[in-house]
């Protein structure tokens, strides 16, 4: 199983970016996918999630400038950042959930202010 996270990188704030999340080893369609991040000295936590049937949350703290997506064609999970602010600075992970977690190397974004 490897899910591959791309897309990180530097922006200034209100900048967005868009990060992608390749899975592959699994029947992609029918896993749950969620993005998580972890800051400096910070324990990881959830940012947003989707289910197989394509049902999306995301936290509070990124409600209206995040958005999560999938392309099961694609085996494909998307997170669309736009507004960024400093503190959304962090590594990011994707996560597949099913009957176990797999979780991807994570992708750095940095927001500078």
């Amino acid at each position: 199983v490897q899910l591959q996270a791309s897309g990180g990188g530097l922006v200034q704030a209100g900048g967005y970016l868009t990060l992608s999340c390749s899975a592959s080893g699994i029947r992609f369609r029918d896993n749950a996918m969620g993005w998580y991040r972890q800051a400096p000295g910070k324990q990881r936590e959830l940012v947003a999630s989707i289910t197989s049937g394509g049902s999306t949350g995301v936290v509070d703290s990124v409600k209206g400038r995040f958005t999560i997506s999938r392309d099961n064609d694609k085996n494909t999970v998307y997170l669309k950042m736009s507004d960024l602010e400093p503190e959304d600075t962090a590594v990011y992970y994707c996560k597949a959930f099913r009957y176990r977690d797999y979780w991807g190397q994570g992708t750095l974004v940095t927001v500078s202010s």
